[in-house]
């Protein structure tokens, strides 16, 4: 069952102007640190944080509340499973807003998908709601 929908689209320009502007107060403020250590390695340093950051609205859209109620920049960060597959580890106020919107008896999956073709970066999250049981489905 899904459960939220969100996606977001971010200008990769403005995001390398706000890492031009305020660096690591901007960084700091909305990257966990796996994201950081990601995107500061990429040669497409801004395009990195411009996913990462559309990842985080289309989230935030998902759970239903935005960027209030609790829930804030570094409580969403954009992870990789082993296969590579990006996917959202949620902490904090997003991970208490998912776990009040996950029907009882349910496990949350979080599928996400991220690009960038410049000047822009897009990120879709779906949030699925699966029986324990269900696990392998």
């Amino acid at each position: 069952m899904i459960i939220g929908v969100g996606s977001d689209l971010c200008d990769v320009r403005r995001i390398e102007q706000t890492l031009d502007r305020f660096g690591r107060r901007f960084i700091d403020r909305c990257f966990t640190e796996i994201e950081q250590r990601r995107s500061d390695a990429r040669a497409g340093r801004a395009a990195s944080y411009a996913k990462r950051f559309a990842a985080k609205e289309a989230c935030a859209k998902a759970l239903g509340t935005g960027l209030r109620h609790g829930v804030f920049w570094r409580d969403m960060g954009v992870v990789n499973l082993p296969s590579g597959q990006p996917t959202m580890r949620l902490t904090g106020g997003a991970a208490e807003r998912l776990k009040a919107i996950l029907p009882p008896g349910a496990e949350a999956f979080i599928h996400l998908t991220i690009t960038d073709e410049t000047p822009l970066a897009q990120a879709f999250v779906v949030i699925e709601a699966r029986a324990a049981n269900d696990r392998d489905l």
